[in-house]
């Protein structure tokens, strides 16, 4: 069997930058998350947007905790593994951005 693959948890510089990219989300640090909220038109938009970002994620083998409530989707992105956001959050937020 091949050895596990580590990830670590980005830095706080490392973070800053991330950030700086992704300008519509959020550093949660009771989560050690990134967060972001998407507002779209209702829920069928709500819902075919969480379809196709679940599809997205699971080919990533990296799934979002998220929230929706009618028109309203939050996402938090964690690495539990890493013990903080890594950059597989960071990979994960870009597609959502591209999709949303």
């Amino acid at each position: 069997m091949p050895p596990a693959r580590t990830i670590a948890a980005l830095t706080e510089p490392e973070l800053a930058q991330a950030l700086a990219l992704l300008p519509q989300w959020r550093h949660d640090p009771a989560r050690a998350a990134l967060h972001r909220q998407i507002v779209l038109t209702d829920f069928p938009a709500a819902m075919a947007f969480m379809v196709q970002a679940g599809f997205a994620a699971e080919r990533m083998d990296h799934h979002p905790e998220w929230s929706n409530v009618y028109n309203r989707i939050d996402i938090w992105l964690t690495t539990h593994d890493a013990g903080g956001i890594s950059s597989r959050d960071v990979a994960l937020a870009q597609v959502i951005d591209s999709l949303a």
